[in-house]
């Protein structure tokens, strides 16, 4: 059954990728728009104090939960994380389906080798290695729903933040 949510005026963007493709960073560069940024990470380590060795469906809940109670106050929303396509593809979908707004959906494709280059500048890079990262990977692990944009590694974080703020801006446009 399908569950409304949001205001035709709110928007939903959905930033997915691999450990280390760059979309916690666009995440919180788009936060200043304001927007609301719900994080897979956050919930799950830090919320719900999961490890991630095993699939629980709570994180899912929890993200559904949480998306949903911002975009019914009106809150422009990014939901940023790994959300493997397997795991997270019924809660997105879902989200996507019930949303009265704009959704904008992007999934950042970058080559294992360049996450990992990437990974080797972030503060957090000696809490976990390269080689569970190959275990977290999930090569162009794209949802396939509709205006899906995938996004390569040669596109600047500088180029994907313009894009993503070009679709916010056209939809804010749009909804006034």
């Amino acid at each position: 059954m399908r569950t409304p949510t949001g205001t035709a005026r709110t928007q939903l963007v959905v930033l997915r990728g691999n450990s280390g493709s760059g979309k916690s960073t666009l995440a919180t560069a788009l936060r200043e728009r304001p927007m609301s940024v719900v994080q897979q990470d956050h919930v799950r380590r830090i919320m719900l104090h999961e490890d991630g060795s095993e699939a629980t469906p709570e994180t899912g809940v929890l993200l559904d939960r949480v998306v949903r109670f911002c975009l019914d106050r009106g809150k422009d929303v990014v939901l940023e994380g790994i959300l493997d396509a397997a795991r997270y593809r019924p809660v997105i979908t879902a989200l996507l389906d019930d949303h009265v707004g704009l959704n904008h959906v992007y999934y950042l494709d970058v080559r294992f080798e360049e996450t990992v280059l990437r990974h080797g500048t972030r503060p957090e890079r000696f809490a976990f290695s390269a080689e569970q990262m190959r275990e977290w990977y999930r090569p162009h692990d794209v949802l396939g729903v509709d205006d899906e944009l995938v996004v390569g590694a040669d596109s600047s974080f500088a180029q994907t933040l313009a894009r993503i703020a070009d679709a916010l801006d056209a939809g804010a446009a749009r909804t006034t």
